[in-house]
This record gives C-alpha cells, sequence and structure tokens, in this order.
C-alpha cells in the first residue's frame, strides 16, 4: 500500500503561502464555531521518523487560539503509565466539549513500534486492532470529531532528511541513534503500518495519508483536512 504511494506531489512556495494565509484564517474561524457547537476533537499523528510531524502540527496550531487546544507529545509509557492499560494515557487526555486534542504519536504505537520492538507480546498487539476500533467508536459516539494523519516520505527523502539534521548544529538535537535504528527496519515498519491502515480505517475514524516529500503539499493537505472535518461535524450538528 504505502509503497504505490507517490510521495511527491509538487507545490511552489508562493501558492503555499497563499493558501497558507487562507486555511489558517479559516481555522481561526471555525474553531470558534466549533467551541459554541461544543464539539471535541482528537487529532493524531504518526509518520515516519523526519516525515514532518511538528512542521505540520506548528501550521495547524498557529491559527488556533492557545485557550482551546493541548498538544500531546507521546513516548515510550512511563512508571506510572505502565501500570495501567495502553490506552489509559489517551483516555485521560480527553479534550473537553469544544477543545482540540492534538497527539503527536499516537495509541497506535502498540501496532508499530510495540510490535516491532517486540514491547508487546503477539497475542496483545494483534487484539489492539479491535480494541483501537472499539476505543475510538466510543469517542466518536460521544461526538468527539476525529482526524488521524500518516505522513509519508520515502527512504531516499529520509535518508536526505537525516543528514540534514546531522550537519546543522541546529537540529542536531533531532536525529537520535534510534532514528538510525528504526531506519534499518524499514521493511518491518512499513508492513506493520500497511496493516494498521487497512485495518483501522473506519468512517468515524479515518486515516489520511500525506504525501510528504514536499513539506509545503504536506502541510497544506493537513490544514485542508482538519477544515473539511470541521466543517462535516458543523453541519451534522445543524441537522
Amino acid at each position: 500500500m504505502l509503497s504505490k504511494i507517490d510521495a511527491n506531489k509538487e507545490l511552489t512556495k508562493e501558492e503555499y503561502k497563499e493558501k497558507l494565509d487562507k486555511y489558517q484564517k479559516k481555522l481561526t474561524q471555525l474553531q470558534i464555531e466549533m467551541f459554541k457547537a461544543q464539539i471535541p476533537v482528537v487529532i493524531g499523528f504518526e509518520g515516519w521518523d523526519a516525515a514532518g510531524k511538528g512542521g505540520a502540527i506548528r501550521r495547524l496550531t498557529a491559527a488556533l487560539d492557545p485557550l482551546g487546544f493541548h498538544v500531546y507529545p507521546i513516548a515510550a509509557p512511563n512508571v506510572v503509565e505502565k501500570q495501567f492499560h495502553y490506552q489509559w494515557r489517551f483516555w485521560t487526555r480527553l479534550p473537553q466539549p469544544g477543545n482540540i486534542a492534538i497527539f503527536d504519536r499516537t495509541w497506535y504505537g502498540r501496532v508499530m513500534v510495540e510490535r516491532i520492538e517486540g514491547f508487546a507480546k503477539p497475542q496483545e498487539w494483534q487484539r489492539a486492532y479491535d480494541e483501537i476500533k472499539d476505543m475510538e467508536a466510543q469517542w466518536s459516539e460521544h461526538g468527539i470529531a476525529i482526524a488521524k494523519f500518516w505522513l509519508q516520505i520515502d527512504k531516499d527523502e529520509q535518508l536526505r532528511r537525516f543528514n540534514d539534521r546531522q550537519a546543522d548544529p541546529n537540529k542536531q538535537w533531532k536525529i537520535t541513534d534510534e532514528d538510525w535504528r528504526n531506519r534499518d527496519k524499514w521493511d518491518a515498519y512499513e508492513a506493520a503500518v500497511n496493516e494498521m491502515l487497512v485495518r483501522t480505517d473506519t468512517s468515524y475514524a479515518p486515516w489520511t495519508v500525506v504525501e510528504g516529500n514536499n513539506k509545503y503539499y504536506a502541510r497544506l493537505k493537513v490544514l485542508k483536512t482538519v477544515i473539511d472535518l470541521f466543517e462535516r461535524k458543523l453541519a451534522e450538528k445543524q441537522q
């Protein structure tokens, strides 16, 4: 599935700046309307290392009132979180009505990194697909609007970005030994991601695959997808 996606979508810097301003202004207004309608939102970001998740999140949040959203960077569970079911730390971060929760990495770690690295037993990650769909269905039934993004870049583009980060003293903190180890397991991760996308794409919590080799295109696709989600939920609320 991922191997068939052309991650190269062209967009000039001029086109990007013009549409970015337009989309951000639209999002600013829609956030107000979503708050008035008391519709909570969960937005999850996944993708290859260096695929541009942080950049997309920054352009998204730049348009939003800081009082109405929270960004949660998700890493390995801490000592407290390990005492609970893996979904617990996401249930406890759900947004209040009218607010937005943005997750930089998500509950899908269960069927990706935990699967590949052996942190979850085979029976644990295999049953997680249904567990996750059940969780998202409960969120949706409670009125939460859900968007999930996979940022797709190809292997050559990732290598270029890794090397750029290593060569730039201001970006070296972004590249770790773990990033290189994950890259060595590209094929295993690609198989896991393909299965994840196929098995957990639903009408109430659909996946959006973002072609990410061109960062400008990727950022705008994320913004436009969120705009479409907000407009659709507001229309449903008025019916």
